[in-house]
């Protein structure tokens, strides 16, 4: 520099937390043991909702989960202790995964849900708690019974910037909705998750694998999710179809009775209209027989 000072020295946290911040949140990376004891936590709790702690890295455009541990589960406490409990059983494990040499950083909460009734306001309202520390946090959430049916329903989510900004400021109004150009659909924001194993489990795995390959057919039949979940949607598409038909019935009907009196309305200004010229013609005739009446006497 001019003055022969040198320039100030940031930190590798700094220097780190500004790259984070220019660049979003693009994948979800989560350790294949991390993704085990969430399905392992969430199936054997059913059909309690549970929920626990992610801890990992943020590193650049990717959000690394490397653990995670569960949270005790409530019981008929009080509210209040049990927050109190939880707040200090996750200081505690953090601090056991700290003094181990584990990454203990907390980045989001994992949660099991039954077919994706996930969407809450308790769940936008922790998204608001966790970003008051975190700014880029996630949401894991896992389907025991959709996975039972072959399909591993493990998605991360993370609320929308857009939304976030009028969640603050409480000004849920349509104008406001339509400048933000929000739907129901951009409340929530999904994350690509991305699963990956170390080298050394990498490893494991290919030894384990039998000698002959399977082929893609042979995966194909361990699809089970189409026939249940199909089924389901028809029985959702006969109930719309039947209120679509009740609504359709509804508005026939309406549109009836406003023909019918537009009908009405019309026949009665006709009558009105003709009624009218029968007593202009009337009073143009007495006027002219009035006229010819004088002048017949005016003749006399």
């Amino acid at each position: 520099m001019a003055d022969g000072n040198p320039p100030p020295m940031r930190s590798f946290a700094q220097a780190a937390q500004t790259e984070t911040e220019a660049l979003p949140l693009r994948t979800v990376q989560i350790e294949g043991l991390v993704a085990l004891k969430i399905v392992k936590h969430c199936k054997e709790c059913m059909p309690a909702l549970v929920t626990g702690q992610l801890l990992g890295l943020d590193i650049g455009s990717i959000l690394e989960v490397t653990n995670c541990f569960p949270f005790p589960s409530r019981g008929g406490e009080d509210e209040d202790e049990l927050d109190t409990d939880g707040a200090n059983y996750q200081l505690e494990m953090m601090r056991c995964l700290r003094e181990v040499n584990v990454d203990n950083n907390t980045v989001g909460w994992y949660q099991s849900t039954y077919m994706g009734s996930f969407q809450t306001v308790e769940l936008i309202e922790t998204f608001m708690n966790y970003q008051e520390n975190i700014k880029r946090c996630v949401c894991i959430i896992y389907d025991p019974l959709r996975s039972s049916q072959g399909v591993l329903a493990l998605k991360a989510l993370k609320l929308a910037e857009g939304f976030m900004e009028l969640y603050r400021t409480q000004t849920f109004s349509g104008e406001k909705l339509r400048e933000k150009n929000l739907t129901w659909k951009d409340i929530f924001e999904e994350i690509p998750v991305k699963i990956c194993n170390s080298a050394l489990v990498s490893s494991m795995m290919t030894e384990l694998e039998p000698d002959v390959q399977a082929t893609q057919c042979d995966f194909d039949r361990l699809v089970l999710s189409t026939n249940p979940f199909m089924e389901k949607n028809l029985e959702f598409l006969i109930e719309c179809m039947d209120d679509l038909s009740m609504e359709q019935q509804k508005f026939q009907y309406y549109y009836r009775n406003l023909s019918r009196q537009q009908v009405q309305q019309q026949t009665w200004l006709q009558k009105r209209r003709y009624s009218g010229l029968h007593l202009s013609l009337l009073v143009v005739l007495v006027v002219y027989t009035f006229h010819v009446l004088r002048q017949r006497q005016c003749y006399l």
